[in-house]
């Protein structure tokens, strides 16, 4: 092939299309994009066969520089549908924020906003402070304290707490958690020396007993929030490790993970440990998450006695893993809607989604089937069929990791090998639509679980698996 066809940066640079489309993206971005294009089409002309004329080829280079413009000025951020049967997804973003919690956002981004600034006193102010006396409020704690996750807030309060010390942790509590980050690491990297106390299994009070010394700086109760220990097993329970660690003058931290704010039994799912409980039952630090089972944005959150979340904040630490103001402003928002248990069911998304009956997610898909009869036809030219099946759902996120929630999916499968193909192939499509949607392949079978699926989203559901069968 001849590479003389190619035009020129300049040439292309002023040729009509190339300056409509300077006007919307740029002039250094054009520049940028036109030789990462002409670049390619090098490499290409040389392994071409059948030759372009100057004309076709600078045709297809246009297309090529204009999708590539496109592609470069899309957020990589997706949104995506979730029909996994996951509820809080960590690679899908945990919890799904509340109007109130994305108004506040939205305002707090548009405008500049006291963020650490006492009005009363018209001089610095913590930040701290815009939530402190709600958490303290909902948690029964004197102080609170916040940091970017709960990972950063153990990593801060072993810190401050247990540097060059040791701290005593049930043998049965080492956890691993999302991304392969380890406890004992954590604890390794905040300076803090593991005590481990017990077996996998079972650990007595004598065992934490037996193992304090001078070195000991604190007793530590972590929330096996990720998996679960049955059936020969024994732990030392919160109000007696309280008690131990105040016979011998230690604090007793709770690390309870995913933490919520309420009693989940009330709406009909399993007991989970709520931070109010272990301030009751004496522990003088709990730390857990705001983004998944209570339902905020990203963040880890530090309740307890005033002179422990003192300490920590003096840690220089904690400047490195504060939160920021968009944060801070979901988190009121969303702290505040617990002022109201009664209306909290319908406001907070999450506990929504968590709470859907199964009677409701089975009107949901036989909606959907009614609307996708016109496909059937089409589905069955390519092997498939699509019906709706029980399922179970998932909380996710390391939350209550062995209690399923009943569900409804649609189930495309397929009637012959080729429809078998025919189901990878779907599945990879529907991840490729321009709204992803991200379902699970199951026994042959790719399941569209309709937990999560608001009911705003059934249209535009049923487009993209139409569009996306059509390219079978």
């Amino acid at each position: 092939m001849n590479l003389s066809h190619l035009p020129s940066v300049d040439q292309l640079a002023l040729l009509p299309k190339a300056l409509e489309l300077e006007k919307e993206f740029g002039r250094p971005e054009l520049i940028l994009v036109i030789r990462q294009v002409l670049q390619k089409c090098r490499q290409r002309l040389a392994e071409q066969v059948t030759p372009l004329s100057r004309e076709k080829l600078t045709e297809e280079i246009l297309k090529e520089l204009e999708s590539h413009l496109i592609t470069r000025s899309t957020s990589s951020f997706r949104r995506v549908i979730n029909l996994t049967g996951t509820v809080l997804h960590t690679n899908l973003g945990r919890a799904t924020l509340p109007a109130e919690a994305i108004a506040a956002m939205v305002q707090v981004a548009e405008d500049p906003c006291a963020l650490e600034y006492d009005l009363g006193e018209g001089k610095r102010g913590d930040r701290d402070d815009l939530v402190e006396e709600l958490l303290c409020e909902l948690t029964g704690a004197e102080a609170a304290t916040l940091v970017n996750n709960n990972a950063a807030a153990v990593f801060l309060l072993l810190n401050t707490l247990s540097n060059k010390k040791e701290t005593i942790v049930s043998r049965g509590e080492l956890i691993e958690i999302g991304g392969s980050f380890r406890i004992p690491d954590i604890m390794q990297r905040a300076g803090a020396k593991l005590k481990e106390v017990g077996t996998t299994n079972r650990t007595h009070a004598k065992d934490f007993i037996e193992a304090i010394s001078s070195k000991t700086s604190l007793i530590m109760k972590i929330h096996t929030s990720n998996y679960v220990v049955e059936g020969f097993t024994a732990s030392v329970p919160e109000i007696e490790l309280a008690a131990i660690a105040k016979l011998n003058d230690l604090p007793f931290v709770v690390d309870l993970g995913s933490g919520t704010l309420i009693d989940m039994t009330q709406y009909g799912l399993p007991k989970e440990a709520t931070p109010k409980e272990a301030i009751r039952f004496g522990a003088d630090l709990v730390s857990f998450s705001g983004d998944k089972l209570l339902g905020g944005p990203q963040v880890g959150i530090l309740v307890g006695s005033k002179k422990i979340i003192q300490k920590i904040k003096k840690n220089p630490l904690k400047r490195v893993l504060r939160t920021g103001k968009i944060t801070l402003a979901a988190l009121e928002a969303v702290l505040r809607l617990y002022r109201d248990p009664a209306k909290l069911q319908e406001r907070l998304p999450i506990l929504k989604m968590l709470t859907r009956s199964e009677e409701d997610i089975a009107d949901q898909a036989k909606r959907l089937l009614n609307e996708l009869q016109r496909i059937n036809e089409l589905l069955s030219h390519h092997g498939l069929e699509l019906t709706d099946q029980q399922v179970k759902s998932q909380i996710g996120s390391g939350s209550l990791p062995v209690e399923l929630l009943a569900s409804i999916a649609l189930k495309i499968s397929g009637t012959n090998k080729s429809g078998d193909k025919n189901i990878t192939k779907l599945e990879r499509l529907l991840r490729a639509s321009h709204t992803p949607v991200i379902g699970r392949l199951s026994e042959k079978s790719l399941l569209l679980d309709l937990r999560c699926l608001k009911e705003t989203q059934e249209q535009e559901l049923i487009q993209l698996l139409a569009h996306s069968i059509g390219k079978l």
